[in-house]
């Protein structure tokens, strides 16, 4: 008699490739389909931001209603009225997401030049820390593209928030369709 802790990690992650090499079609199939889309997103990239910040606060309504909701579940009158606040500016600031999304794209922009720039500095600092240890200087070269990144989004805020969140949209669908192809064919290459 074998229990769950019998079997070997290993096993069950050759299975699972196993049942993923009858599907290497499709894997390439969504492939393709992300690096089109990467591709329209490029193409367009002031829709391509307006369609995230749209999902942006679609995402804000439903938390915020999930905050609500969860309020109901506080056992003191004071956390069921922080809870309750929290989940209804997360309402009203994904509806203002819908009324007014370039302004949206804007903040967003700004929060994400912001944010890189101070990923960057962190990194940065963490990186001359571990002077001694080996991948210093590519924890270094991290930082400082981000820090450049971050730099350059500040720099031509708030111009390019119609275009900047559209552009990583883009570039990200791309480079995960590339992944799924590239999985897809190494696991019909695999035997």
């Amino acid at each position: 008699m074998t229990s769950a802790s019998d079997t070997s990690p290993n096993l069950g992650l050759g299975s699972g490739i196993a049942a993923l090499h009858a599907k290497w079609g499709w894997i390439v199939a969504l492939g393709v389909v992300y690096l089109v889309t990467g591709f329209v997103a490029l193409g367009s990239m002031v829709m391509a931001t307006v369609a995230s910040v749209i999902v942006v606060g679609a995402m804000m309504i439903v938390a915020g209603f999930t905050e609500v909701i969860g309020a109901f579940q506080m056992k003191s009158w004071g956390k069921f009225v922080l809870w309750a606040l929290l989940g209804a500016l997360y309402i009203i600031a994904g509806f203002l997401t819908f009324e007014n999304p370039l302004f949206a794209a804007a903040l967003l922009t700004l929060f994400l030049g912001a944010s890189l720039l101070a990923s960057g500095a962190v990194r940065l600092f963490l990186a001359f820390s571990m002077k001694r240890e080996s991948p210093w200087v590519w924890v270094a070269l991290s930082a400082i593209i981000t820090l450049l990144l971050g730099l350059l989004i500040l720099a031509r805020w708030p111009v390019n928030s119609v275009y900047i969140l559209g552009l990583f949209l883009g570039i990200d669908l791309i480079m995960a369709g590339a992944g799924w192809i590239s999985l897809g064919f190494s696991l019909r290459r695999r035997h």
